[in-house]
């Protein structure tokens, strides 16, 4: 959703909600944000502000925890724009859902949970601006965390998409480790996940996202991620691609299991047909890009699975963006390389696994846990170094936009 769109609909939504947490993930090329909305009756009134975390939000529920129940809210901005990011936070107030220290100087009391590097790059920016301090959380323990959460809490987050077709699998939380956690941002980081709280960061590449927009905005002159995405959609990258097929007389290397169609080298034809960048569609130039990229990291992926005896691989990160040729490429070649022994599995909520990660770091301010709704079985993780647990469902009720039902309470 356009994030204008988005600050229209959750204006309009201000009676019936209460934004009570807020989490960052600040990356290269995007911000992404997690925000909670609590459903709450005394905010109904016109005119009432949102209050902040130490207003009293919390309810109790029969065991005497604090409860709130509401909605897990999702939005992103370009890291460049970061202005616009902030003019966000400001209209939206959504500043006061970041948590208050009572021991700390004035200046530093209100503070928001953030990840990525930007939560450094861009720490006096937010004092300045908001008048807010962003409590730096490590990013790779979030990106893990935000992922077992959402595998083991939201019904049918993970799916496998080949051949254009979509099909979720059902993951059992007690059987998800371990497995490769590939996440797909302006570079690629490759994580096994061995157990809650227990990773290792055992590869990646730096052919990414950042690569895609970077060269694709050199060569095509998008001036947007999405709009170079957009362009790819109806480009033919055989245009520009060397297949087998062009090096044996259109005929398949069938000795060593190589069709005619396979791409032999990225961008080869361009080596030689006489022809100068003008004079290839920008389309055909950002479908082979976008190709090449995703095929490589298919098969660094799988190599890197098959190098710990790894059977799962869990694709995320905004790269992917649920964009059907780029998950058919990546499940392309990881069946290619794993001669059908894997499957490259995506995540519905893929690029907020960092924020999500940084949202469920705020401990003992009514969010000591987190329960998305249906509930039907409950299994706890780690929340942090802490050893806080958060209880999840296996299942949960998940708008067009991707907002989670969910309960927030005490442990």
């Amino acid at each position: 959703m356009d994030h204008l769109a988005h600050v229209s609909n959750l204006r309009s939504s201000q009676s019936q909600t209460q934004i009570s947490h807020l989490a960052l993930d600040i990356g290269g090329s995007l911000i992404k944000l997690v925000y909670f909305c609590r459903y709450d009756d005394s905010c109904r009134d016109d005119g009432d502000e949102l209050r902040s975390q130490n207003d009293s939000l919390c309810s109790k529920s029969d065991n005497n925890q604090p409860v709130l129940e509401g909605r897990l809210h999702f939005a992103k901005f370009e890291t460049s724009k970061i202005n616009d990011c902030l003019d966000f936070l400001r209209s939206m107030k959504l500043c006061l859902g970041g948590s208050h220290d009572g021991t700390a100087p004035p200046s530093d009391k209100i503070f928001i949970k953030a990840t990525g590097g930007g939560a450094y790059k861009f720490a006096d920016l937010f004092k300045e601006k908001l008048g807010v301090s962003l409590d730096k959380e490590d990013e790779m323990e979030c990106l893990v965390t935000g992922a077992n959460f959402l595998l083991k809490a939201v019904h049918q987050e993970a799916f496998t998409y080949l051949d254009g077709q979509k099909e979720f699998v059902q993951i059992d939380p007690n059987d998800l480790y371990p497995y490769l956690l590939v996440n797909i941002g302006s570079g690629v980081s490759m994580i096994k996940v061995d157990g809650d709280g227990k990773f290792e960061r055992v590869s990646g590449t730096s052919l990414g996202g950042g690569t895609f927009w970077g060269l694709g905005r050199l060569l095509t002159k998008c001036k947007n991620f999405d709009e170079l995405l957009e362009l790819s959609h109806q480009g033919n990258n055989r245009i520009v691609d060397m297949l087998v097929g062009d090096i044996y007389g259109g005929t398949d290397y069938a000795k060593i299991g190589l069709s005619s169609t396979t791409i032999a080298s990225s961008f080869g034809k361009a080596i030689s047909d006489s022809k100068e960048l003008e004079d290839y569609q920008p389309e055909d130039v950002s479908r082979s890009l976008l190709r090449m990229i995703s095929n490589n990291i298919g098969q660094i992926s799988y190599l890197n699975a098959l190098r710990f005896g790894l059977k799962r691989i869990f694709f995320a990160g905004f790269f992917i963006r649920g964009h059907a040729y780029t998950m058919d490429t990546i499940s392309v070649a990881v069946n290619f390389w794993s001669k059908g022994e894997a499957k490259a599995m995506f995540l519905r909520h893929e690029g907020f696994l960092g924020a999500l990660g940084a949202f469920m770091s705020y401990e003992k301010q009514c969010l000591d846990g987190l329960m998305v709704h249906k509930m039907q079985q409950k299994f706890p993780i780690s929340a942090s170094s802490a050893g806080d647990n958060i209880y999840c469902s296996l299942s949960s009720n998940s708008d067009e936009n991707g907002s989670i039902e969910c309960t927030v309470y005490g442990t």
